[in-house]
Order: C-alpha cells, then structure tokens, then sequence
C-alpha cells in the first residue's frame, strides 16, 4: 500500500514538472511573439515616419513649383492681352480705320509675331511620376489636380504651337525682319537697345494689301482669346492646388 501510494506521488511531481515546463515554454513563445510584434511595429512607424517626410518634402517641391507657375501665368496672361490689342489695332489698318506711324506699326506688328510659349514649371511633378513615387502623395483630391493640370498644359501647348503657322510664314517671307527687329528693340527699351531704323511705308502699304497677312491677324485674336481662357483656368486651378497642398502640409505636421 506504501509503494502504491509512493508510486502515485512520484507521477504526480512528474506530472508537475511538465506542466510547469509547459507554461515556461508557453511564456517564452509568448515573448518571442510579443518582441516580434512590437519590433514590426517600431519598423513599420519609422517607415511610415519616412514615407511622411518624404511625402512633405514632395509637396513643398511641388508648391514651389506651382508658385512660379502662377507668377508666370499672370505675367503671360497680360502678354497676350497685349498681343490681342495690337492685332486689333493692325486689322483696323487693313479696314483703314486707323492710320499708324510706321514705328506704331512696326510695334503692334511685332507685339504679335513675337511667339512666346509658356513652359510649365513641373521638374518635381516629373520626378514623382519618374521615379514611381506618384502614389506617395496619399491626398487624392491633390494627385487628381496635378493630373488635370497637366492635361490643361497640353491644350495651353496645342494652341500656341498652331500660332506660329498663322502669320509668321507670311511675315517672315514679306520683311526685312532684321531691320523690323532693331527698330521695335529700340522701342521697347527706350533707346537703351537696337536701332532706330528707318521703316518703308511702301512696305507697311503691301503688307496691308496681303490677304494671308490679313487672317493671320484674325486668327491670332481668336487663338490668343482661347489661349488667355485657359491661362485663366489655370491660374484658378493653381491656386486652388496651392490651398490644398498647404491645408494637407498643415495637417500633416
């Protein structure tokens, strides 16, 4: 009966001991797991960490951008105007509304001949897209009107390259473009640069009698009309792109 019992005790310390090993082993896993976890979750905020600075120092590249795009905008936009105005002051010529000087009209000739396309401010817009990081830029109403702008650039492009086929050819072919470069350079910097040429008003009388010449300028108008439409679009677009960057910037600190 002795042994019996001594036997029972014996099992049950084994039995003991297992189980306590069971438990240590049991906390060990545990441990290793939790360590596991909590290092994927360190790893996983100092990624996310760089991904935001990354994120910031994108959208500040971009807005520098977008504020020399929106100062040359308005600059252009009041450059086409101008050169709207003078169009119409020349096509008054062709009706012989309006008499000019020959350096009047020399100027307003050449306030439209001259061709100035916009070149779009966008180097860290085409890093983004380059470099596969576009999708870093976790606003989507912000990665919508970057797209749409440059959708807009194309059309502002399409449109002013078509102006250089309107007069220019015409032009070109009639002129002593030298001679007509010299004099308006003069006019335009008050005598500081070019020569004060002196212009054939035989030759001002034969360009008005150029029929091309003529629907050069009527084209210009409309061209240049439609271009300052989109100019304006996109100053309102820019902006609106700059206030959205700024509220994200400011959310994001």
């Amino acid at each position: 009966m002795i042994k019996f019992f001594r036997e029972i005790r014996q099992k049950s310390l084994i039995e003991n001991k297992f189980n306590k090993y069971l438990l240590y082993a049991i906390g060990e896993i545990v441990l290793v797991v939790v360590g596991i976890l909590i290092a994927l979750a360190i790893n996983n905020n100092n990624e996310a960490r760089k991904i935001k600075v990354e994120e910031l120092s994108y959208l500040n590249g971009v807005k520098s951008d977008l504020q020399l795009n929106l100062t040359e905008l308005k600059i252009y936009n009041t450059a086409r105007g101008k050169s709207v105005n003078s169009a119409e002051i020349i096509l008054d010529c062709f009706e012989e509304i309006k008499i000019l000087r020959p350096d009047e009209f020399n100027f307003h000739n050449l306030n439209v001949q001259i061709w100035f396309p916009f070149n779009e401010n966008n180097n860290i817009f085409q890093e983004l897209i380059n470099s596969g990081k576009f999708a870093i830029i976790s606003n989507d109403s912000i990665k919508k009107m970057l797209l749409n702008m440059q959708l807009g650039y194309k059309k502002i492009n399409f449109l002013e390259g078509h102006l250089r086929y309107y007069i220019y050819p015409i032009y070109f072919g009639t002129t002593d473009l030298k001679s007509d470069v010299a004099n308006y350079t003069f006019q335009v910097t008050n005598g500081a640069e070019g020569i004060r040429t002196e212009l054939s008003e035989a030759k001002i009388k034969s360009l008005l009698n150029n029929q091309l010449l003529k629907n050069g300028f009527v084209l210009s108008i409309f061209s240049n009309n439609l271009i300052i439409i989109e100019y304006d679009n996109m100053i309102i677009l820019t902006e609106k792109l700059i206030d959205a960057i700024e509220s994200e910037l400011e959310k994001k600190k």
